[in-house]
């Protein structure tokens, strides 16, 4: 039998936030059972971790192994602090397929544990995008002509696209990760900033993301270099009010508008329970 763990990840109180299977030290598996796993027990995301130093991690998706992602990360370090002897403070460095990224979690005195994620240096890719391509692609009229769609990564490439209002907004195009890729973006992330709020969804618009850790830290990186957030200052980024799982994701990032040193990721979890599998795919 192999054990899990069910967390909501940027969520002040359970069944709000992203929801989470975490696996802890499971048997070896391969690809294609890891993603079977994933797929049976329908959460957003599944993470498998191996704990060393660093922890490793294989994060998967519904339709794939992901590279890198947010609320996997955070939430899986929140299960090992709730499992490791004693309280207060603790560090985690994760290896993922991109990279290694470092976590801070800490208990909190309503039973939650808050992890933050320190994502780096972001990078900037620069990109001459069609605002009025990228517009009709999502099913808008226009976007925020104040602010520039821009391309960030801290691992996943995410265009930013600035909206003032997020209500309409749905994927109509009919390949739009091959229209993102003609770019050089791996997916879009919408984002109004007078609120802070985002949206987004797997390529083929089918499926909301409640709560997109791995963009949080590229929205950080662009409010600063636009002005809109200070060197240091801690955002809260809402998303998932459309989902009916409303969270929230404080974001900050770190250095000047012309030069973003680090950007930070961080939320609640809550636990909502455990679970057994008791047949391996």
């Amino acid at each position: 039998m192999t054990g899990y763990h069910h967390v909501d990840v940027f969520a002040d109180r359970p069944y709000t936030g992203n929801s989470l299977a975490v696996f802890v030290d499971p048997p070896p598996l391969d690809d294609d059972r890891l993603a079977a796993i994933t797929r049976e027990l329908r959460h957003f995301e599944t993470i498998f971790v191996t704990t060393g130093d660093p922890v490793r991690a294989r994060v998967f998706d519904l339709v794939e192994e992901l590279d890198f992602a947010g609320h996997p990360v955070l939430g899986a370090a929140a299960v090992l602090h709730e499992q490791a002897p004693g309280s207060g403070e603790r560090s985690w460095t994760f290896a993922l397929r991109a990279g290694t990224v470092r976590v801070t979690t800490r208990s909190s005195s309503e039973g939650r544990v808050s992890a933050l994620m320190d994502q780096g240096a972001p990078e900037v890719i620069p990109a001459d995008v069609d605002r009025g391509e990228i517009a009709a692609a999502l099913g808008l009229r226009h976007l925020d002509d104040a602010l520039p769609l821009e391309i960030v990564s801290t691992g996943l490439r995410y265009l930013i696209v600035p909206v003032r209002d997020l209500s309409g907004a749905r994927i109509v195009h009919p390949d739009f990760g091959a229209l993102l890729a003609s770019y050089g973006a791996q997916y879009a992330y919408l984002l109004d900033a007078s609120a802070p709020e985002g949206r987004h969804w797997n390529n083929d618009g089918v499926v909301e993301d409640v709560a997109t850790g791995s963009a949080a830290g590229c929205v950080a990186a662009y409010l600063l270099r636009h002005g809109l957030a200070a060197d240091g200052q801690e955002v809260a980024l809402a998303q998932g009010r459309f989902t009916g799982r409303p969270s929230r994701i404080a974001i900050t990032a770190y250095g000047t508008p012309g030069r973003v040193e680090r950007v930070t990721v961080g939320g609640n979890v809550s636990f909502v329970g455990t679970g057994t599998l008791r047949e391996l795919p």
